[in-house]
């Protein structure tokens, strides 16, 4: 896959809430009459994109009703020896740099298949979950 594109309200506060995740801008464009840009990091790149006159995301994580798209999924398992504290670290480094960080789900165990995991969620700048997981058996 090249690419997940999501279009955000405020690409500045996306960007800088992506950075904190650990994704880097790797090209800036324009597409139509609205800023983009790709980012790279945790094993994926995201394309940005500025929606003008933007309405409320889907609740996508609480609805139970929702269709389409649910979620990106980012495996830290190379990345963190424990998700928890991996988040725990996160939390810190939002507070530090004055970043908002909504926790949709704090870590837990989760068996998937034959292995186990530990998985969390958060929320994007524009409420779009995100799962970010390690797998520990």
């Amino acid at each position: 896959m090249h690419h997940a594109s999501i279009r955000t309200a405020n690409i500045h506060r996306a960007i800088a809430f992506y950075e904190l995740l650990g994704f880097e801008v790797v090209e800036r464009f324009t597409a139509g009459i609205t800023l983009a840009c790709w980012m790279e990091g945790l094993g994926g790149r995201i394309e940005l994109m500025q929606v003008p006159e933007p309405k409320p995301a889907a609740d996508a994580f609480s609805d139970e009703h929702y269709t389409g798209y649910y979620h990106l999924s980012f495996d830290v398992t190379q990345r963190a020896d424990s998700l928890p504290v991996w988040l725990e670290q996160l939390k810190q480094k939002a507070i530090s740099l004055d970043t908002m960080l909504t926790v949709l789900l704090e870590p837990q165990q989760q068996m998937i298949g034959s292995s186990v995991y530990e998985v969390a969620f958060l929320a994007d700048t524009d409420g779009l979950p995100l799962e970010f997981l390690r797998r520990l058996k």
